[in-house]
């Protein structure tokens, strides 16, 4: 299937389906965001960021949300 095809099946969808498509589509990309980012933790890209992080929490640099 195209994305052509897709948009053109997309324009088609009611108000509920597209709703629900939606809702599918952020909850797919939330899913591979957190992918994305396991796989960063895991292969060390990350910690550098965490050691920075933990070295200003222990300086007092950080505040509470």
């Amino acid at each position: 299937m195209t994305t052509t095809e897709i948009k053109t099946a997309v324009m088609n969808l009611n108000k509920t389906e597209l709703s629900e498509l939606l809702d599918w589509l952020e909850e797919y990309q939330e899913s591979l965001w957190d992918k994305q980012i396991e796989e960063d933790v895991q292969s060390g890209k990350l910690d550098s960021l965490i050691e920075k992080a933990k070295k200003e929490f222990k300086e007092g640099k950080c505040r509470q949300l």
